[in-house]
C-alpha cells in the first residue's frame, strides 16, 4: 500500500525504509477500485497479525455472509465490522466513496468544501457536508504531543459568517482565536531557547495549535497554554497582562508598542494571515458553530504541509484515538430515537390487513373472516426400529406451526420418507 501510519509529522529525518506515497489519481484508483480492495486495506491496517476480538481478545473468527465485512468471534460471539470505531462507523456509504473523500481532503492543498465534495463524489450536499465533518473530526488525535522548546503565542480576531447570507466583510462578526507555533532553528532543525529579549533570526515555523476563546482573560489564555504547550517551554508573547500569571514556563515577553505585531512575533502572525485567507478562500467565511473543527483542519494541513499524502489513514480514523462522531454529536442535537418521541407533522399511515390506516384512527369496516381449520387428514408414521406393519396415526392440519413440529418429528424418527400423507 501507499500510506504510512504516522499520527504526527516526523521532527527529524526518518530512519528506516522510505515512506511510501500515492502521487497520482490513477494509482489510487487502481489500488482501491472496488469494495473488496478497500475492505482488504482496512482489514490489514486494523489487524496486521490477524483478527483480534475487541471484547475478549480472541483470534478465532468467522466472516458473516449476512453482513458485509463483519466478523464474529468464535469465543464470545461478538460481531465486529472493519469500519467499527473509525470515521466510517455505521455509515451506509460505499467504502470507495469514503476513500475518495479522504484522499481528496488529505491531498488537496487548500482543502475541500462540502460543495466541492458534492460535485466530485456525486452525492447530495447533506451527505457531503456530514462526510466532511466526520473527516475533520478524525484529523486531530486527542493524545498528540504538546508543543515544546520555543513557542510563540498570541491572539487574533477573524471574521465569520452570520446566517445563510453571503459573506460581507462590513457586516461580519468577529471570533477571538488564540494560536501557538514552535520556533525551529534552521541550523540544528530543532527548537533552541536563547537569552531573554534576544532576536530569533534564521528560524522557521514548526507545529501549530489554534483554538477559539471567549475573551482575552487570563483564565482563557492559561487554559489554552496548559493544554497545548509542554511545561518548561519558552513562551514568546506580547506585553499583554494575561500572560504574567502563567507558571511553569519561561516567559520572554516582547513589548510591541507602536511597531507592527509581526515584527516582534513573525511566525504566529504569518499563521494567522494564512488561516484568514484560507477561511475566506475555501469556505467563503467560517461560522461560529463549527469554528473549532475548521481550525483543527487548518492545524492538520499546516503541520503536514510538506507530506500531505501520508495523512490518508488519519483521515479515515484508523490511527486516531477519538471515538467516532454521529450526526447528532456534530449537529449538537439530541437524538429523538433515544428516549424521546419524534414529533411528526402528519400522522404516519400503516399497512394493515384491512388496507392503509392512519395511526390513532378508529378501525373501520369488518376484518376479513378467518375460517378455523379442522384436522381433516392424518399422517401415518412407522415406529422406529421395527419392521412390522403397525402404524401410528397423528392428526394433521394446515397450520404452519403444527406442520413444522410434525415435520421435525418425522425427521427425528427417521421414517418421514416412508410415511406419505394420505
Amino acid at each position: 500500500m501507499w500510506y504510512g501510519g504516522r499520527r504526527e509529522p516526523p521532527r527529524e529525518a526518518a530512519k528506516g525504509p522510505p515512506m511510501a506515497r500515492a502521487r497520482s489519481l490513477t494509482e489510487f484508483q487502481q489500488a482501491f477500485a472496488d469494495e473488496a480492495h478497500c475492505a482488504a486495506f482496512l482489514f490489514e491496517r486494523r489487524w496486521p497479525s490477524g483478527f483480534v476480538c475487541p471484547a475478549c481478545g480472541g483470534r478465532r473468527a468467522a466472516a458473516l455472509k449476512s453482513r458485509a465485512y463483519t466478523y464474529e468471534c468464535l469465543d464470545c460471539s461478538r460481531q465486529t465490522s472493519i469500519t467499527a470505531g473509525t470515521a466510517m462507523h455505521r455509515s451506509k456509504l460505499p467504502l470507495p466513496t469514503w476513500f475518495w473523500a479522504a484522499h481528496l481532503m488529505a491531498t488537496h492543498s487548500n482543502g475541500m468544501s462540502a460543495r466541492q465534495l458534492e460535485d466530485q463524489l456525486g452525492v447530495t450536499y447533506k451527505t457531503a457536508w456530514l462526510l466532511a465533518q466526520k473527516l475533520r473530526r478524525s484529523m486531530i488525535d486527542p493524545m498528540r504531543e504538546p508543543l515544546e522548546g520555543v513557542v510563540e503565542v498570541d491572539q487574533a480576531e477573524i471574521p465569520f459568517r452570520e446566517g445563510d447570507a453571503f459573506f460581507e466583510p462590513g457586516a461580519a462578526g468577529k471570533i477571538l482565536v488564540i494560536g501557538a507555533v514552535e520556533v525551529i532553528d534552521r541550523d540544528i532543525n530543532q527548537s533552541k531557547p536563547r537569552r531573554k529579549h534576544a532576536k530569533y533570526l534564521d528560524t522557521r515555523s514548526g507545529r501549530i495549535r489554534l483554538a477559539a476563546i471567549k475573551d482575552n482573560s487570563a483564565a482563557s489564555i492559561e487554559a489554552f497554554v496548559k493544554a497545548n504547550v509542554k511545561a518548561g517551554a519558552t513562551l514568546l508573547t506580547d506585553g499583554h497582562a494575561s500572560y504574567l500569571g502563567l507558571s511553569g514556563y519561561r516567559h520572554d515577553p516582547r513589548v510591541v508598542g507602536k511597531m507592527a505585531g509581526h515584527v516582534a512575533l513573525p511566525w504566529i502572525h504569518r499563521v494567522f494571515a494564512l488561516m484568514k485567507r484560507w477561511g475566506l478562500g475555501t469556505y467563503h467565511g467560517l461560522r461560529r458553530k463549527h469554528v473549532d473543527s475548521y481550525l483543527n483542519e487548518f492545524v492538520f494541513r499546516y503541520n503536514r504541509r510538506f507530506y500531505r499524502h501520508v495523512s490518508f489513514e488519519t483521515m479515515l480514523g484508523l490511527a486516531s484515538h477519538r471515538d467516532p462522531a454521529s450526526y447528532w454529536d456534530i449537529a449538537g442535537r439530541t437524538n429523538p430515537r433515544k428516549g424521546e418521541v419524534a414529533v411528526r407533522k402528519t400522522p404516519r399511515r400503516r399497512k394493515t390487513a384491512a388496507g392503509m390506516r392512519q395511526d390513532g384512527a378508529p378501525k373501520t369496516g369488518n376484518p376479513p373472516s378467518i375460517q378455523p381449520l379442522t384436522p381433516a387428514q392424518t399422517l401415518q408414521v412407522d415406529d422406529p426400529g421395527t419392521t412390522g406393519r403397525r402404524r401410528q396415526t397423528l392428526p394433521f392440519c394446515l397450520s404452519p406451526l403444527r406442520f413444522c413440529v410434525i415435520s421435525k418429528t418425522c425427521r427425528i424418527l427417521g421414517n418421514a420418507a416412508k410415511s406419505p400423507i394420505r
